[in-house]
């Protein structure tokens, strides 16, 4: 079944200063009952020590301290400074002083064995883990993190294992800042991503939803807008689909053609929240506010 929330924060106050974990988490654990099985956000518009910050997590069976190492070689490798670096169990959180290019850093973590990479941005970060939302807050100290925007899932598996690495939100690799959390399921998959690694593209995970934002990341480098990407989604993926995407400076949404899988919109001048369900919105908001329902091949993007 599968839930998805995100929220944007458009007033004029200084960026990063919103808590954006903090909405997230609360949205999310109102949609537990849609999927305990893992669940994660990505946070957008904070303010970082660095110039990338870098998420990754090691897959059980490495020897931490051997695969730390070797990030921290590789990271060199491509001319970047290891500013800061946190850890805690087998994941890191890296910030990346210098200025190095994201693919090529995105390249050289993907051939360590046992890495797997869940984000770089310059201004996001992935957070995501099995569980519930309380559960990856109490590890994570996700409702700490602070920004202007985000988008977050609860997971229900159908399509495949239950790990972290198939947990949403998928980074759209190697672009920065660019992430979709996904409800549905395309059928023409394999193909688009057939299409893709020829183009070059490498993939994580066997999941549909990384397509998605590899798709949306492939249409902005080529200099369409947010919007132009998500209307020329409603052709190109097939299948049941709500999904949220989440840019350095946007959240955006598209919906299939059958409006199968549930969205639900509320918005003020300062703040707007979308998600599964309602529940999900009063989390954010107290007063009454006017809900909206959008329909069948309905797009929609929101700037901080």
């Amino acid at each position: 079944m599968c839930g998805i929330g995100g929220i944007v924060y458009r007033d004029d106050a200084p960026r990063g200063s919103h808590p954006v974990g903090d909405g997230l988490i609360k949205m999310l654990q109102s949609l537990a009952h849609r999927g305990m099985d893992s669940t994660g956000v990505t946070v957008s518009g904070g303010v970082f020590e660095a110039s990338l910050m870098v998420r990754l997590w090691v897959e059980d069976g490495y020897i931490l301290e051997s695969v730390f190492s070797d990030v921290g070689n590789a990271v060199k490798e491509v001319g970047g400074v290891i500013g800061f670096k946190e850890t805690k169990g087998r994941f890191l959180r890296l910030g990346v002083t210098s200025e190095c290019d994201v693919r090529a850093l995105a390249d050289v973590l993907f051939m360590l064995e046992g890495v797997v990479v869940h984000s770089i941005g310059e201004n996001s970060e992935v957070i995501k883990d099995i569980g519930m939302a309380i559960d990856i807050d109490g590890r994570h100290n996700v409702s700490g993190l602070y920004g202007t925007h985000g988008i977050g899932h609860v997971r229900m598996a159908t399509e495949s294992i239950v790990d972290i690495t198939h947990s949403h939100p998928f980074w759209a690799y190697p672009f920065p800042d660019i992430s979709v959390v996904h409800n549905g399921q395309l059928t023409n998959y394999h193909k688009l991503k057939r299409h893709y690694e020829g183009e070059g593209y490498q993939f994580q995970t066997q999941n549909d939803s990384e397509l998605i934002a590899v798709y949306l990341a492939d249409k902005l480098f080529q200099d369409n807008s947010l919007e132009d990407a998500l209307i020329s989604s409603l052709d190109d993926l097939d299948g049941t689909f709500t999904f949220l995407v989440s840019t350095k400076d946007a959240i955006g949404y598209a919906k299939d053609r059958w409006a199968a899988k549930p969205l639900v919109t509320m918005e003020t001048d300062s703040v707007v929240a979308v998600a599964s369900e309602e529940v999900a919105l009063r989390s954010v908001f107290s007063d009454e506010i006017r809900r909206i329902e959008p329909q069948q091949s309905e797009v929609m993007t929101w700037q901080v």
